[in-house]
């Protein structure tokens, strides 16, 4: 097809997506996305993957884990949500968004299963879902080293939740979405620990002590090995620098320093040392060859994310939607 063609091809797919139960809308089931994923042939399990929960900052950490495997030279596939201007955001290759092209060969190999699962089921598969087996297969057919996975909503029940993750990683946990998923942090903490696999590694990044008990009685009851911030690992030093910040990082008895970090703001410095930590646990924490891991830290980007779009005067954009994030 032509880049035209591609095009129209593209936004009649996302129309057809669109058109579909919402994103923000969740019906608590994986069975509709792990049948989809097994009449594909869980393409989901031909790479290992690290797996992203949390309240805030997932985006941010999963575009750093990217860029720090690129750097020690594996070829990613990230899947995050949602997107700032194109669908094609969300599926990345290489750390770039997947072309027309190829997110329309994707779409075309589950098209003809979509009907079927939407057939056997009461609730037809939701846009998030559709999409979520969309990067399944692309980044099978299009064969990468590591997937980096974000969830979309909660943890247990996310269309995500039908991988094997290498890792698990939960981001700082706070109140959202919480029609969905409870009224107290130990709710929604449980939720999310959901993403953590027996006998799997997690990560996780400070937590308010209510949401730190449900995620270590997970951790307990999987067998999972758990590196924590504060404890295990650390941001051992940042300093303000030009464009963004300087960071020392302590993994275990590693410390990695002299990181510029072109983001802005403390707690990039934290999702930093949560993505670093993630990175550690997939290599089984041995040493991390420090100037892969600075190369990596500083080609990090994250449009809408204290994003500075304009100076003088200064224009900041910020995607905050809960008060935790704000």
């Amino acid at each position: 097809m032509t880049s035209t063609q591609d095009q129209a091809r593209l936004q009649a797919i996302e129309e057809a997506l669109s058109a579909r139960w919402p994103e923000t809308d969740i019906e608590p089931s994986l069975e509709r996305i792990a049948a989809l994923a097994d009449m594909l042939g869980s393409p989901q399990r031909s790479y290992p993957t690290i797996h992203i929960a949390g309240t805030n900052g997932k985006t941010t950490t999963a575009r750093m884990v990217d860029a720090l495997m690129s750097a020690m030279g594996l070829r990613t596939g990230r899947f995050t949500s949602p997107h700032l201007e194109s669908v094609l955001e969300r599926v990345s290759i290489n750390g770039e968004p997947i072309s027309a092209a190829d997110f329309i060969y994707a779409y075309n190999d589950i098209a003809a299963y979509l009907d079927v699962i939407d057939e056997k089921f009461d609730t037809p598969l939701s846009f998030f879902e559709v999409i979520t087996a969309i990067a399944f297969v692309a980044f099978a057919e299009f064969p990468i080293d590591i997937g980096i996975i974000e969830c979309g909503l909660g943890g247990e029940w996310d269309a995500t939740n039908v991988v094997e993750a290498s890792v698990s990683v939960i981001t700082p946990i706070g109140f959202d979405h919480m029609n969905y998923l409870g009224n107290t942090l130990s709710e929604i903490a449980q939720t999310k620990a959901g993403i953590i696999k027996e006998g799997g590694s997690v990560v996780l990044a400070r937590q308010e002590p209510e949401a730190a008990v449900e995620l270590l009685k997970r951790v307990q009851e999987v067998g999972a090995t758990v590196a924590r911030e504060g404890i295990e690992f650390s941001l051992s030093s940042r300093a303000l620098a030009i464009g963004g910040q300087l960071l020392a990082i302590t993994i275990g008895e590693y410390t990695y320093d002299d990181i510029f970090l072109p983001l802005h703001g403390k707690h990039q410095g934290a999702n930093a040392a949560t993505a670093l930590a993630a990175v550690s646990a997939f290599f089984g924490g041995q040493e991390l060859d420090l100037e892969a891991v600075r190369i990596g830290f500083a080609s990090v980007t994250s449009p809408g994310r204290c994003e500075v779009v304009f100076r003088n005067p200064t224009v900041i954009l910020d995607a905050a939607h809960n008060p935790h994030g704000a």
